[in-house]
């Protein structure tokens, strides 16, 4: 009877104490994420060990991108915008990355869906990212797997650390 019991209070504590880690939906990937790191594969492979500012921030159900996707800063453009030229407006915009949305994981897996987009294109509800993902201490590596065209080809690691 007593082993019984002492079991039945295990087996409780231990309900217990998943529920409560359940319920604080304590999320590894919640948080503010700095670029520090990206990795390209393909013809043109690189690593870029010092970009461009870029972040990813993760919420409860949502998450925001911004960067700057160039090893060096963007073109300025001038004064009065009216009068830039379209290569000019390609250079400055171009390599820049604005995006939020809805995102979900699955195990170590992170799918984000665009609701806002500065490509318009992104925007459609059909699209997706998905990305494998690993945390080591205040660190967050992304590897592109796939997107509503198939699996990566080509798949773009990129490092962060944790600043917030």
């Amino acid at each position: 009877m007593k082993r019984t019991v002492t079991i039945f209070v295990c087996v409780a504590i231990m309900l217990v104490a998943e529920i409560s880690f359940a319920q604080s939906g304590k999320n590894p990937l919640q948080g503010v994420w700095k670029l520090s790191e990206v990795t390209t594969t393909g013809q043109n492979a690189s690593t870029i060990k010092n970009p461009q500012p870029g972040f990813f921030i993760f919420t409860g159900k949502y998450y925001s991108i911004v960067t700057v996707n160039s090893d060096k800063p963007r073109a300025d453009l001038p004064q009065d915008v009216n009068t830039a030229t379209a290569a000019q407006l390609r250079d400055a915009w171009g390599p820049f990355t604005a995006q939020t949305g809805t995102y979900e994981v699955k195990g170590s897996e992170v799918t984000v869906r665009p609701l806002a987009a500065k490509n318009p294109g992104a925007m459609n509800n059909k699209n997706f990212n998905t990305r494998s993902f690993k945390i080591e201490g205040n660190s967050l590596t992304l590897v592109d797997k796939a997107n509503q065209n198939g699996p990566a080809n080509n798949p773009v690691t990129r490092k962060f650390t944790r600043v917030e």
